[in-house]
């Protein structure tokens, strides 16, 4: 990993954390430079036991700067951790979701299954960049649990297709058995009509905790919540196209609203 891997140019992320201070920005640069690491090994096609290897000296690598430990390429992110008290079982949870989706091959989990997956690769990634942002312990918590949940369910309903392609599917079961849909061949399921049914009922999941987090927000310092209402604001706009188009097959990939996001830009990332 390098030092402080930054986003793709253009994309919300790059967006939002382009706004932080220069010492907040190299932080979170260096936690997505983690985040995408470890989501690489996952989403590779190499043989299970190799990822999961992989992953575990990952492990072993968090833990080592958590006792100062420090490889020469982790340099910054130990700077970032020591500076902002980041949390070593905020790092572990991701790492805990990557292997998940390494050795479960998630397909259809229950909504309690989902919810865990959710707070592990997205929740516990708000755990720690809260931390960056400098808001108070309990609000923070609070967003990164609906924030974090938000933007992993638009995640779910905006790759439905890509995941179906290599045997995923992240639809709750309650909701597909609901809709009489099986989950044994997953580009099957995401192709048939009924589908627009389970997307529905995550989408109202999503909004729900869109709602969530906007009242912490606004509750909250503004400067100290520049970035995530930046982040709400590319999501939001992804999950009301696709609400709006009504995720029946076949279907297109959703884009952020240039116009919401300048909206938000104007109304958030000036001081």
């Amino acid at each position: 990993m390098t030092q402080s891997r930054a986003p793709a140019a253009g994309s919300s992320f790059y967006t939002a954390m382009r706004i932080l201070p220069t010492d907040q920005r190299l932080a979170m640069y260096c936690v997505y430079g983690f985040c995408r690491a470890v989501d690489d090994i996952a989403d590779a096609t190499g043989p299970v036991a190799e990822r999961m290897t992989e992953l575990e000296r990952w492990r072993a690598d968090i833990g080592g700067l958590f006792d100062d430990i420090v490889p020469s390429q982790l340099g910054d992110l130990h700077r970032a951790i020591r500076r902002y008290d980041l949390k070593r079982p905020d790092f572990d949870a991701i790492i805990d979701g990557m292997e998940m989706d390494v050795c479960e091959g998630v397909r259809a989990p229950d909504w309690s299954t989902l919810d865990l997956y959710c707070d592990r690769v997205a929740s516990a990634v708000g755990r720690l960049c809260v931390r960056i942002f400098g808001l108070s312990a309990e609000p923070g918590e609070a967003l990164a649990h609906h924030l974090g949940r938000a933007l992993q369910l638009t995640n779910i309903l905006r790759d439905i297709d890509e995941d179906a392609a290599i045997g995923r599917l992240y639809l709750p079961r309650e909701a597909l058995a609901a809709a009489g849909l099986s989950f044994d061949n997953p580009a099957a399921t995401v192709d048939a009509p009924k589908i627009a049914g389970p997307c529905f009922e995550v989408a109202e999941r999503a909004q729900q905790h869109f709602r969530e987090a906007d009242r912490i927000m606004d509750a909250a310092r503004r400067a100290a919540v520049r970035a995530p209402r930046l982040m709400a604001a590319a999501y939001g706009s992804l999950l009301d196209e696709m609400v709006k188009s009504g995720f029946m097959p076949p279907r297109k990939r959703p884009h952020v609203s240039k116009l919401r996001m300048l909206a938000a830009i104007l109304r958030y990332a000036i001081l």
